[in-house]
Order: C-alpha cells, then structure tokens, then sequence
C-alpha cells in the first residue's frame, strides 16, 4: 500500500517507458491535474500519469487537500507549517519512490509537473534528490527556502517554470524569482509567460509543458 493515494492513467501504447508524476495545488486533489492526461497521452503515447493526493484536508476547502497548511490564509502558526512541510517532503519522497519502482522507470524518465502548491513541493523535492530526475514542471508556483538550495542542491535538472502575468494568487514576480535563484544556483531553466492568464493553466502553457517533457524524455531514450 502506498503512502498516499493515488490515481493512474495508463500509457496509451502500452509500452511505459517514462513517468510523469502530477502534484495538485492547494484545495485540489489528484483528479484535477490527472485529467491533464487524455491531451497529454495521446502525444506522449509511452507515458503513465500518476496523481497522488496530499496527505491532509484543506483547512479552507475541506472537500479538497493540502500538501501543507499557509499560515496567512488559514490562520496556522508558522512553527506548525514548518513541521508539516518537513514530513510531507519526506513523505513524497517516498511516494516518488514508490512510484518508480512500482513502474520500473529509471528516475531519469521521470518527470515532475506541479500546479501552485504541487509547483513549490516539486522545485523543493527534486534538486536534493540523490538521483536526477528528467525535469520539473511548474506551474503557478514559487520557490519554497531558496537561500538554502546552495547548501542542499544534489541534482541539477532541467526546470521549466510557467506563469500567468494576471495571476492574483501566487504573484507573477514569483516566476523570475525562481528562475534566477535556480539558474544562479546551476540548473538549466526555462520560463513561459502565459499572457492574460490568472492562476491557471492555459493552453499555450500546456503546449509549453508538452514541448518541454517530450525533449526531456527524448534526450534520455
């Protein structure tokens, strides 16, 4: 049994040569990135999508779940944020894992893509992973601690970062802020602007987002 649930979306050929792991954002829960799947699938046709649930309810939209909680939208003190981050980041880790050994894909097939929440747990788990993985995608997100990547950073893998210059949730300021903490700190990144767009994913993104996994994957086959 795994350490989070989770929802699978087969490989459309039947041939699973990569992974792509989908983390969700605040209030949301698996389904909603793993839908991403049936436009994804048909263009990377050898690839199994996977979508775990965070671990706890939302405090503010209980229907859905949290990675970790934010002090300033649901009134948790900082110190308990702290604590629960540093466990949902192990227990992710573990689930990653889980993941790979249970499709017996090599890290280096695998891919990341995270939405607001899922973006700031992807960009924290991946660079301090022993292995590389193939890429982090992230959407609407920012980076979580970045004065201690230098110290902690064991993989440098190519990142894509993807924001809306509308976005009234997660600020657009956010997405050069990572690139430059991340680029500084030797990792290879890419941005797209998603114009007009809010706290979503938008069409030219997704197409970004294709663009991206499939030169990533193509590189390590």
């Amino acid at each position: 049994m795994s350490v989070l649930e989770f929802g699978r979306k087969a490989s459309v050929s039947g041939k699973n040569s990569s992974l792509v792991i989908l983390i969700h954002g605040y209030g949301a829960d698996g389904k909603d990135l793993l839908g991403l799947a049936d436009s994804l699938g048909t263009h990377m046709p050898d690839t199994v999508f996977i979508a775990p649930d965070a671990p706890h309810r939302c405090q503010m939209n209980p229907v859905g779940f949290e990675w970790f909680p934010i002090p300033w939208i649901d009134g948790s003190s900082e110190v308990d944020a702290q604590v629960v981050i540093e466990q949902v980041l192990k227990t992710t880790n573990i689930f990653i894992d889980e993941m790979i050994d249970a499709e017996g894909i090599g890290p280096n097939n695998t891919i990341l893509l995270g939405f607001s929440q899922g973006t700031m747990l992807s960009l924290h788990i991946a660079p301090r992973r022993d292995e590389p993985l193939a890429g982090v995608v992230g959407f609407s997100g920012r980076l979580l601690e970045p004065e201690s990547l230098i110290d902690d950073v064991k993989s440098r893998l190519p990142i894509l970062l993807i924001h809306g210059d509308k976005d009234d949730v997660v600020p657009f300021g956010s997405l050069a802020d990572a690139a430059n903490t991340l680029t500084a700190n030797g990792f290879t990144v890419y941005t797209h602007v998603a114009e007009g767009v809010g706290h979503g994913i938008s069409p030219d993104g997704l197409g970004t987002a294709l663009q991206f996994m499939e030169n990533m994957l193509t590189s390590k086959s």
